[in-house]
C-alpha cells in the first residue's frame, strides 16, 4: 500500500509509539492490544468462528487503511478545522496546483513512501488469509469469501465493496469520509476516494477506474450501486457516490432472506432432512439425477420440462432438489411479466444473483408466457440472460419449446412429461379416494380413470372438490359418492372453453327421447365406446395399432327437430362429461387463416377439459371441398383439410350435427366411428313423443285426444315441444286446463311459422 505524504510529518507520525493507536482511535476503535499495526484488530485464535468475525477482521484491515489516510490529512490540515469542506483557501489552490493530477488530497510535494507501514499491512492480509484457510478447512461458512467466488471478485473488488460496506456497519464512517472527501455533505463514499485509499499509485488508480464499469463484477451482479448528487447533474465518474446493494448487505450479516425486489414473485424451497417419496414421474428423476451429477464441470445446463398441469414437473424437481441437499427457488415467469410495473431485465437479474447467494437451482413455471407473439422482447432478454449463468435452471411449460442458436453455449435437456396411461389413474384415484368415500367397487374408480384424463395434481384437486362438495350436502359425515366426484371433475375441467363455447346442461334422459329401436341401441353403443376405451385401447392393445383416430367422431343427420341435439345432452349426462355446443359466430372468421386458429384453440382447450364438442349445422364448417376456382376456393379447401386433421388427432368425443346430410365432405363421413340418421318421426313415433312431452304437473283436459293429433299433423318433435309449450301458456291464460282448443290454436301458430297453412274446416274437425 504505497499512500503518499509530506515526509517529515508522516514519518514522524509513523515512528511514534503509540502510531497504530493513532489509526484505530481516528476511526473510533480505540487502542488495541499493542503498538504493533500487524496485530490490529486480529485474536489470538488462528481461525475464524463465524462468517460475521472473518467480515470484521476484515473491516478492521480497512479500518487501518483509512486511519492512515485521516492521520496524514491531519497532519498535513492548515488551515481552521473549523471551517474545513465549507471553503478553498488561498493555500490550499496552491497545494491543488501543486498536486499531479490522480494523487490523493493527502498528497505532499516530498512523495516518500511509508514502505514500513505498507509491508505492515500486507502482513496482516497474510494473517487474515490464514486464519481464512484454517477456517474453512474446518467446515465454517465465510460468507465474504463465498460471494468472492460467486461473482469472480478479486482482492480490489472485494476491499471496494468492503470501503462501501462500513456505511452499512456503524453511521460515524459517514463523518469520517465527508472529513477524507473535505466536504461535510459527501457523507457516502466516492468513487475517488475509494481508488485513493485502495490504490498503491496512480498508474493503479487508473487501472482501477475499470472496476466500476457497467459490465465489471460489481455492478454487472448488481452488488454496488453507483448514484449522483442530485445538486451536482452528470458529475465525472470520481465524484459518483458508491452503495453496498441492500440484499448483499443482509446476505454477508448472515440473512437468507429473499430480495424484497423479487419477493412478489420467486418462493424458496429448502430441502428437508428426509428423502423425498415416490413419485409418479420417478423415473424421469432417476434419469435427471444420473444427467445431473454426470453434467459439465461448468454445471451451466438448462433442462425444459414439458406437461400440462399437475403431471408432476415440480413434484419431480422437488425432490431431485430436496434428494441432493440444493435449494430451490420457484419463480412465477407469468407473473413478472404481467407485471407492469417492473423491469424484467432487472428483476431477472436480481433473480439470477438470488440464486447464486442462495447457491439454489431455478424452477421457472409458466416458461409458455414468453412464447406469446407479443412476449417476444421478453423472451430474448431471458435467453439473453441465461448465458453464462452457472446456475441449474428448469424452464416448465405445457407446450415442448425448439431452441434457437440463443443458446448455443448452454445443455439443454427437453423433457416431456406425459398424462399417466389408465391404470396408473386408477391407481391415483383409489388412492386420493380411499378412507374418504362410498365407492366400493373399481368399475367405478376405472370409469372415472377412464374418461377424465387428468394428471395426478388434478386428481388430488378433484378430490379436495368432492370432499368439499360432500360436506355441504352432508355436513353430518361429509362422506363424499361418484356423484361429488364427477362433479368435482368436471368443475376441474379447464373452463377456458367456455370462451368459444356455449356450455349446455343436460336435461335428458333416455327415456325422453323418441327414435327407432336401431337409432337408439346406436347411441348406446357411442356411451360404450367412451366407458370402455381404455380396455380396448390399453389391455387389448389396439393402441398399439392406431398412430390416429383415438378419439371419438359421430354425426347425427336428420330433420330440425327430431332430436339431434337432445341425443347429443343424453349422452353427455350418460357419460358424466361436460357438452360444449361451438358458437359458429366465434370460429368462423372472414379472415384468411383465423377459422384456424380458432378451430385450433377450439380442440386443445377440449382436450384439457375433457369435454364433448358439440358443433350444430357441421356442414357450415365441413362441407365438401370445391373444384379450386379461384383464391377463395383454395382457402375454404385448406379450412375442410385443416379440420379433417384436427379431428383426425382429437382423443376426445366430437359430435357433428347437420339438417343436410348430403352436404357433408364424404372425406370426413368416411372417417366418422358412428352416423347416426334421425328420421322424421312417423304416426307411431309422434304419438309417443305427444305423451312424453307433458309435464306430470301440467293440468290436462282427459277428452285430448293425442291420437288425432299424432295422425293428422306431420310435425317434428320440435314443433310437438313447441306447441304443447304454447297451448300451456294460452290455457293458463284462459282456464288453466289445457285442451283441443289450446293444442289447435298452437298448431296454427306453429304452422304459420313454417308458411303453411291449416283451413278452419281442419281445425273444426279437430275440435269435434
Amino acid at each position: 500500500m504505497d499512500i503518499n505524504g509530506d515526509r517529515d510529518k508522516t514519518s514522524e507520525a509513523l515512528r511514534e509509539e503509540g502510531r497504530a493507536a493513532e489509526y484505530c482511535a481516528a476511526v473510533g476503535r480505540g487502542n488495541p492490544r499493542n503498538s504493533d499495526p500487524e496485530n490490529v484488530c486480529l485474536e489470538s485464535k488462528d481461525y475464524f468462528e463465524s462468517s460475521l468475525e472473518h467480515i470484521q477482521s476484515q473491516v478492521g484491515w480497512i479500518d487501518l487503511v483509512i486511519g492512515a489516510a485521516i492521520a496524514r490529512a491531519r497532519w498535513l490540515q492548515q488551515e481552521d478545522s473549523q471551517f474545513q469542506g465549507l471553503y478553498i483557501s488561498e493555500h490550499e489552490v496552491d497545494a491543488l496546483l501543486q498536486r499531479p493530477s490522480g494523487a490523493p488530497r493527502w498528497w505532499s510535494q516530498d512523495q516518500g513512501v511509508s514502505r514500513e507501514l505498507e509491508l505492515k499491512l500486507q502482513a496482516i492480509l497474510r494473517q487474515i488469509e490464514l486464519r481464512k484457510q484454517e477456517s474453512l478447512r474446518r467446515g465454517v461458512e465465510l460468507r465474504l469469501h463465498n460471494l468472492q467466488g460467486l461473482f469472480q471478485l478479486d482482492q480490489f473488488e472485494t476491499n471496494v465493496l468492503l470501503v462501501c460496506l462500513l456505511v452499512e456497519l456503524d453511521l460515524r464512517y459517514e463523518r469520517l469520509y465527508a472529513y477524507l472527501q473535505d466536504d461535510v455533505t459527501k457523507k457516502r463514499p466516492s468513487v475517488g476516494l475509494v481508488l485513493d485509499l485502495l490504490s498503491s499509485s496512480v498508474t493503479d488508480k487508473i487501472d482501477g477506474r475499470k472496476r466500476f464499469a457497467a459490465n465489471a463484477p460489481l455492478f454487472h451482479h448488481q452488488l454496488l450501486e453507483l448514484f449522483e448528487d442530485p445538486a451536482q447533474p452528470h458529475p465525472p465518474l470520481l465524484a459518483k457516490y458508491l452503495k453496498v446493494d441492500n440484499r448483499v448487505v443482509g446476505y454477508l450479516l448472515g440473512s437468507n432472506g429473499l430480495d424484497d425486489r423479487i419477493h412478489p414473485y420467486v418462493m424458496r424451497i429448502e430441502p428437508e432432512n428426509r428423502p423425498s417419496e415416490t413419485l409418479l414421474d420417478d423415473h424421469i428423476k432417476r434419469r435427471l439425477n444420473i444427467l445431473l451429477q454426470s453434467r459439465a464441470s461448468d454445471g451451466r445446463l438448462v433442462v425444459l420440462l414439458k406437461g400440462p398441469y399437475g403431471v408432476g414437473k415440480r413434484k419431480t424437481v422437488e425432490a431431485l432438489c430436496n434428494d441432493n441437499g440444493w435449494n430451490l427457488l420457484f419463480v412465477n415467469l407469468e407473473r413478472l411479466v404481467d407485471d407492469a410495473d417492473t423491469s424484467f431485465e432487472t428483476t431477472l437479474s436480481l433473480i439470477y444473483r438470488e440464486a447464486r447467494l442462495q447457491q439454489a437451482a431455478l424452477y421457472c413455471e409458466g416458461f409458455d408466457t414468453l412464447l406469446n407473439e407479443q412476449n417476444e422482447k421478453w423472451l430474448k432478454t431471458f435467453l439473453g440472460n441465461l448465458e453464462g449463468r452457472p446456475e441449474l435452471i428448469f424452464l416448465a411449460g405445457e407446450t415442448l419449446w425448439e431452441q434457437t442458436d440463443a443458446l448455443r453455449g448452454l445443455s439443454v435437456i427437453p423433457v416431456e412429461f406425459s398424462i399417466p396411461p389408465p391404470e396408473e389413474r386408477m391407481r391415483l384415484w383409489s388412492a386420493a379416494v380411499d378412507g374418504v368415500s362410498q365407492i366400493d367397487a373399481n368399475d367405478d374408480i376405472s370409469a372415472l380413470a377412464s374418461k377424465f384424463k387428468f394428471t395426478s395434481g388434478q386428481i388430488q384437486d378433484a378430490t379436495v372438490t368432492a370432499a368439499n362438495l360432500a360436506r355441504w350436502r352432508d355436513p353430518k359425515t361429509g362422506r363424499m359418492t361418484l356423484r361429488e366426484l364427477y362433479e368435482a371433475c368436471r368443475l376441474n375441467s379447464n373452463q377456458k372453453l367456455s370462451i368459444l363455447a356455449r356450455k349446455i346442461k343436460p336435461k335428458y334422459q333416455w327415456n325422453d327421447i323418441v327414435l327407432p329401436t336401431d337409432r337408439v341401441d346406436q347411441l348406446r353403443e357411442i356411451c360404450n365406446y367412451v366407458k370402455y376405451r381404455e380396455r380396448v385401447y390399453g389391455d387389448w392393445g389396439f393402441d398399439r395399432k392406431l398412430s390416429l383416430g383415438k378419439g371419438l367422431s359421430v354425426l347425427f343427420a336428420g330433420p330440425s327437430g327430431t332430436g339431434k341435439t337432445m341425443a347429443a345432452e343424453i349422452i353427455s349426462s350418460e357419460l358424466g362429461l361436460d357438452l360444449y355446443k361451438i358458437d359458429l359466430s366465434t370460429v368462423v372468421s372472414k379472415y384468411i387463416g383465423e377459422t384456424e386458429k380458432n378451430l385450433s384453440r377450439v380442440f386443445t382447450e377440449a382436450e384439457t377439459s375433457n369435454a364433448i364438442l358439440f358443433f350444430d349445422e357441421a356442414d357450415a364448417l365441413f362441407g365438401k371441398r370445391s373444384e379450386v376456382k379461384d383464391a377463395h376456393d383454395r382457402y375454404a379447401n385448406i379450412e375442410t383439410g385443416y379440420l379433417l386433421q384436427r379431428m383426425e388427432e382429437y382423443e376426445g368425443v366430437v359430435i357433428l350435427a347437420t339438417n343436410l346430410r348430403k352436404n357433408m365432405d364424404e372425406a370426413f363421413v368416411r372417417r366418422l366411428h358412428f352416423v347416426v340418421e334421425f328420421p322424421f318421426p312417423q304416426e307411431n313415433d309422434r304419438r309417443r313423443i305427444w305423451e312424453g312431452i307433458w309435464p306430470v304437473d301440467t293440468p290436462r283436459d282427459a277428452t285430448l285426444d293425442l291420437d288425432l293429433m299424432a295422425r293428422r299433423f306431420e310435425i317434428s318433435g320440435g314443433n310437438i315441444r313447441n306447441i304443447a309449450l304454447a297451448a300451456a301458456f294460452r290455457a293458463a291464460d284462459d282456464g288453466g286446463v289445457v285442451d283441443m282448443r289450446h293444442l289447435l290454436h298452437a298448431t296454427r301458430r306453429e304452422h304459420q311459422k313454417t308458411g303453411k297453412v291449416i283451413s278452419q274446416h281442419e281445425l273444426e274437425q279437430g275440435e269435434t
